[in-house]
């Protein structure tokens, strides 16, 4: 009688798609930091449409002084449907956490608290802080930023946030929300 072994971990790994999925702007709500510091600063909230299509340091001048200031990260909000799906993929997918963290280093321990408060399925071995994403080898990349993935060599699905609104002449698949990602990717 033959019997069914289970084959290693490893060669499921294998199996699996791995995903490359940006904390800032796609997990983490930082827009709504920048507004809710931009509006304690000055004393009013811009509104939505004033910052479509700006960078981010045009949006909001003093944002060198928010991304510095403790807990800024760690207090940021959660965007909206990204924990119930990214908890999702994870079972399907080989899941790793990437941020271009090293260019703020007090953020370091702040991403990594925010990450195992927010999603405590991702284990630390799933979370890759570096300085550079063009290291990172994965199957597909979701981030919100162009730098990041106009580089990369797999499948990249681009979060729309305020910044890249206008932007349309790209090769990118564009987002807008967690749900698209999940109808993209868990169907």
């Amino acid at each position: 009688m033959i019997r069914n072994k289970l084959l290693p971990c490893k060669y499921y790994q294998k199996l699996m798609k791995r995903i490359a999925v940006d904390m800032d702007g796609v997990l983490a709500d930082v827009y709504e930091q920048f507004y809710a510091y931009d509006e304690r600063d000055f004393g009013r909230r811009k509104q939505p449409e004033e910052v479509m299509g700006m960078h981010e340091a045009e949006a909001f001048p003093s944002i060198r002084k928010f991304i510095y200031e403790n807990g800024f990260f760690l207090n940021t909000p959660v965007m909206q449907g990204s924990q119930d799906v990214l908890k999702r993929l994870n079972e399907k997918y080989e899941v790793f956490i990437v941020s271009s963290a090293t260019e703020f280093p007090q953020s370091l321990p702040e991403k990594q608290s925010w990450l195992g408060q927010h999603f405590p399925f991702i284990t630390w071995q799933q979370m890759v802080f570096c300085g550079s994403k063009h290291i990172i080898s994965a199957d597909i990349m979701i981030d919100d930023q162009f730098r990041n993935l106009d580089s990369f060599k797999g499948q990249t699905l681009l979060f729309t946030q305020p910044h890249n609104i206008n932007n349309r002449e790209h090769q990118h698949t564009r987002v807008d929300s967690w749900q698209d990602i999940e109808r993209l990717l868990l169907r």
